[in-house]
């Protein structure tokens, strides 16, 4: 039987919340509470420090906020596992989560024996998520704009006509058409504008 813990490094900025889930944690036989962080900042200090096997964050945090620390952790040790443990479970954050790198999310409203069998999950290398996640994340997937897509949003956000972005990319002006008519239905908005601000709000596309 293998003996080795599972490292854990939690992160929220409530102690109190943090001294309950270390305790439940250090209760499992195969885990063991490593390091607390009550920010993004000293979440990556610690993080290098204690070379945990799955960090436990919440989301909305002092600081750095928890996306911006999740793919921060990602770039230096891209083998920590990240779970997500918030009460944020709907908007965009679940989705923007797992785009930063996060393997798990769980509400924090939900039975404790689903944070511990998360960790479990996320530190064998699967995913874990509420199936109201679940169902959010792959209505976005079915939103996902194509490579062409993203291309030709990136030149409507430089203010070039159907036919300017027909000539850099050389295509036909009508091929153009059809791509911003699926680039609207995809983003769920009826004019450029709010296709360009929507795209800039969810990290689509980035304007200088």
């Amino acid at each position: 039987m293998n003996d080795k813990k599972i490292r854990i490094l939690l992160v929220d900025d409530h102690v109190v919340l943090r001294m309950g889930l270390a305790t439940a944690a250090n209760c499992e036989p195969d885990m063991e509470v490593v390091g607390q962080a009550e920010n993004g900042e000293e979440a990556l200090e610690k993080c290098r420090l204690l070379n945990p096997d799955v960090v436990v964050l919440d989301l909305r945090m002092p600081k750095i906020g928890g996306i911006e620390t999740i793919k921060l952790l990602k770039k230096e040790n891209n083998s920590v596992r990240v779970l997500v443990f918030s009460n944020y479970a709907s908007g965009e954050e679940a989705t923007q989560a797992y785009r930063a790198g996060a393997s798990g999310f769980v509400v924090k409203d939900m039975p404790l024996d689903n944070l511990i069998e998360g960790i479990r999950s996320v530190y064998q290398g699967d995913q874990y998520l509420p199936t109201e996640i679940a169902t959010r994340l792959s209505r976005q997937a079915l939103s996902h704009l194509t490579k062409r897509e993203l291309e030709v949003l990136s030149y409507v956000a430089k203010g070039l006509s159907n036919k300017e972005i027909a000539a850099e990319l050389e295509l036909v002006e009508g091929t153009i058409k059809v791509h911003i008519t699926n680039i609207l239905s995809k983003l769920g908005v009826s004019d450029r504008t709010q296709a360009i601000l929507t795209a800039v709000k969810r990290g689509l596309i980035h304007i200088e």
